[in-house]
């Protein structure tokens, strides 16, 4: 069966070649860029990689239903640029889909790295994600962040993980909890929600709590401890934004 790796990329020199290299079993590799200034396109092109640009970014669903309908394989591996699979991964997947059987799709557990530590608790692990799916059963949500993956029929797992270097440094975490919480709050806001600041405190306290201690964060050590007050942050700022937002007090 022909299978085709999609990846949506934006300045992704540092982590796009591992990336591309995991997936080079497949029959082809579709990238589709959102506008890089860095040595994207270049690396890419190494590779022989079916390159897209695209002058806007409507979103992470909407940008990977652009690279699916660029595909042409049966089965659909989908990846992250900061994402990459092992050999042992690789072999799974070939065993599988010599005999596929009726699944539409495949969970694989993610195992997802923060400032330099893989993380083993803190709701970070198992983190099983659809990553393998038939292209006409499978669609993308339209979210703009957290995005998931809607599919017609029934969902395996397999057992061997995808890799991901998730957070590299403060600085990274910073950034993506801003954009993060700016794009959910507007989502939020456009799906008619509201907020008050005991509502940004109430869920940022939660987040912490659960990340902390319901999902054993102080067993990955001070990551586990920095992980669970990002975690807070996000949540209270996302809820503070959709405060202001909706232009309660």
């Amino acid at each position: 069966m022909r299978v085709s790796a999609i990846i949506i990329t934006k300045n992704a020199e540092p982590t796009i070649r591992r990336c591309i290299e995991s997936v080079a079993w497949a029959d082809e590799i579709v990238v589709v860029d959102s506008g890089s200034t860095d040595r994207t396109e270049e690396i890419c092109t190494e590779f022989g990689v079916r390159f897209y640009r695209t002058s806007d970014f409507p979103g992470h669903g909407p940008q990977k239903n652009r690279a699916l309908d660029h595909a042409r394989g049966e089965w659909i591996v989908s990846l992250d640029s900061d994402e990459w699979m092992p050999a042992e991964l690789r072999d799974e997947i070939q065993r599988k889909l010599a005999d596929p059987g009726k699944d539409a799709a495949f969970a694989i557990p993610r195992r997802s790295s923060f400032c330099g530590r893989f993380m083993k608790h803190s709701g970070w692990w198992p983190d099983h994600v659809v990553r393998l799916f038939r292209r006409e059963a499978s669609r993308f949500s339209e979210d703009h962040t957290h995005d998931r993956l809607l599919i017609k029929g029934s969902t395996g797992r397999l057992r061997q993980p995808i890799m991901h270097e998730a957070i590299t440094d403060l600085d990274q975490m910073i950034g993506k909890m801003n954009l993060y919480s700016s794009s959910s709050a507007r989502m939020f806001h456009k799906n008619g929600r509201r907020a008050s600041i005991w509502t940004a405190l109430l869920h940022g306290g939660w987040a912490f709590f659960r990340t902390y201690f319901l999902r054993l964060g102080f067993l990955d050590g001070r990551e586990g401890f920095m992980l669970a007050v990002a975690n807070a942050e996000g949540s209270y700022y996302r809820y503070l934004k959709l405060m202001l937002l909706s232009g309660q007090k």
